[in-house]
């Protein structure tokens, strides 16, 4: 068996967590590949709404597996508010949950450097959750960083200790931030304690022999392809690699265990926080595409900024991570258009091109925009894909002419009832 892969093809917010819990029934196990409790992913059903952060999608499908992959970083007093939800929810997740070893810990003193350096960098932030994502992978790759098994390796107060006592030396760095340690420590603690206490695995060994076995694997994306670290719009973007190949050395299964790559973006864009977006819409239509689509992080409640689909930017996702099908959310949003802008093209240095260039900054990049013809039908109670309008079929049937890459899902709403698949 191998590996499917489920990512966001955008600058994140694309629905990632609905879709993995639609198609979890047709998984054994679910795993996260990258990224922390950056993350929000939105799963709304039985008329509830559901946030995870570092938790797998498929927690609310019973009996199935779901993983913690070593590329994640773990912040133990969110994965504890998360564990708690769930149970005040009628759901425990506590059977069914594995966490790698090998995955590293967010510290206390981790959320203060992120702030510290967001709150030094003024006006040229780069639009932080705060969540101490970048600084752990920094230790990470420092070689210094916290890590899940050392929980249980009788070495956590020692080296708890010397990353404490360096952080505190590079926040005295920052004399204008003020903060309180102590207040926050002690729940911390507590919280690693019970993390401890949990499966604990290495998902290199977990992973490779439940494929031996037979069994189905999906691995989760977190954030989106244009906030990857080597391939997103550098240096707005998160600390990990967002792209298929994350899922190689973020869950210890190799490149050739790797399935389907089934990648999801909205029929226009979003993003949150700073950073280029060519195609964004500083106007009533970018408002109007926010208050539609309820577009605010669910991570941070920030708005999101509003764009047109932007099929140079998709194309290049599309091409990064190896992607075999599309799924497009959110198609109910566009609903009330009588024409819908698609940018099928930039003008750059001189010439026109349809691959993204090394920049996209508003003076490097002009997007060039064809009108697609929109629909005026409420598609929220459409249940099949003859249901759906022509025009949206057309708007469909030009992103798979575009991508030479099939759309195999559409979703018409928030609900995981609110979903077609063709």
């Amino acid at each position: 068996m191998k590996v499917d892969v489920l990512l966001g093809l955008q600058w994140g917010d694309e629905g990632k967590g609905k879709i993995v819990d639609v198609l979890t029934p047709q998984y054994d196990i679910i795993a996260r590949f990258q990224g922390g409790p950056n993350a929000g992913h939105t799963l709304i059903f039985d008329g509830k709404k559901h946030v995870l952060h570092t938790i797998p999608s498929g927690v609310f499908r019973e009996g199935t597996q779901n993983v913690v992959g070593n590329g994640v970083v773990i912040d133990p007093v969110i994965f504890k508010r998360e564990i708690t939800q769930l149970l005040e929810a009628g759901v425990d997740p506590r059977p069914n949950l594995y966490i790698s070893r090998r995955a590293h810990l967010i510290a206390p003193t981790h959320r203060l450097l992120d702030a510290a350096s967001e709150q030094a960098k003024g006006k040229a932030k780069i639009g932080s959750t705060l969540k101490g994502i970048g600084p752990t992978y920094m230790d990470k790759t420092g070689r210094n960083g916290l890590r899940v098994g050392d929980l249980t390796s009788g070495k956590f107060e020692e080296r708890y200790q010397a990353l404490r006592t360096k952080h505190l030396g590079l926040l005295a760095q920052y004399p204008d931030f003020e903060y309180d340690l102590e207040s926050v420590e002690a729940e911390w603690l507590a919280a690693a304690k019970e993390l401890g206490q949990l499966q604990l695995i290495d998902t290199e060994h977990f992973l490779n022999e439940a494929l031996d076995a037979g069994k189905r694997v999906l691995a989760e994306g977190a954030q989106g392809t244009m906030l990857d670290i080597d391939f997103g719009t550098y240096p707005f973007v998160t600390s990990s690699n967002t792209i298929a190949a994350g899922a190689c050395n973020g869950l210890g299964v190799g490149p050739g265990r790797i399935g389907e790559v089934i990648g999801i973006f909205k029929a226009y864009c979003t993003r949150v926080g700073s950073g280029p977006f060519p195609t964004e819409l500083l106007d009533e239509t970018g408002e109007a595409l926010r208050e539609a689509g309820g577009e605010y992080g669910a991570t941070t409640g920030r708005p999101r900024r509003c764009g047109w689909l932007d099929l140079v930017q998709l194309r290049y996702a599309c091409r990064v991570n190896g992607v075999t099908q599309l799924a497009m959310m959110k198609a109910d949003v566009l609903s009330g258009f009588d024409a819908i802008p698609v940018c099928h093209a930039y003008e750059h240095a001189g010439a026109t091109t349809a691959n993204l260039p090394f920049g996209i900054e508003p003076d490097e990049v002009t997007p060039t925009y064809s009108d697609h013809k929109g629909w005026q039908e409420d598609l929220t109670s459409v249940t099949t894909v003859e249901g759906l309008p022509a025009s949206l079929h057309d708007y469909i049937a030009m992103v798979e002419d575009e991508m030479k890459i099939p759309v195999k899902v559409v979703s018409v709403g928030p609900d995981r009832a609110q979903t077609i698949q063709r």
